[in-house]
């Protein structure tokens, strides 16, 4: 049985004055500063690829040919950087190229990371 109270003991409503108010004016003060601030220019980004303990030398070199187009200079240099340094930038741009630069490095079967170019 529900417990609802009788109208006898329920409390009289209350009735409510609706009122407007108006909207407050308030004066902005100037700034000479800018309303939003400017990016910075978005920074390169940059694919490393790293060394290990698969794939030749010869076949780094001939990936960094076939894939970037470098020559065979550029492309030894690099690898060599992979060999002694652990990694080398293979490539700079967006962060979106150098996106599909890692995943053609993955596809190569080289292991490749992406950051932010400093």
């Amino acid at each position: 049985m529900s417990a609802r109270p009788s109208p006898a003991t329920t409390p009289p409503r209350t009735h409510f004055v609706r009122c407007s108010i108006a909207p407050v004016e308030v004066e902005r003060p100037e700034t000479t500063e800018a309303p939003f601030e400017v990016p910075e220019p978005d920074v390169p980004w940059v694919t490393l690829v790293h060394n290990d303990p698969v794939n030749l030398m010869s076949y780094v070199t001939y990936v960094f040919q076939a894939y970037f187009g470098y020559s065979k200079d550029k492309a030894v240099k690099l690898m060599k950087d992979v060999h002694h340094k652990g990694r080398a930038a293979v490539s700079s741009g967006t962060r979106e190229e150098m996106e599909r630069d890692v995943q053609a490095m993955h596809g190569y079967g080289l292991w490749a990371t992406l950051q932010q170019d400093r």
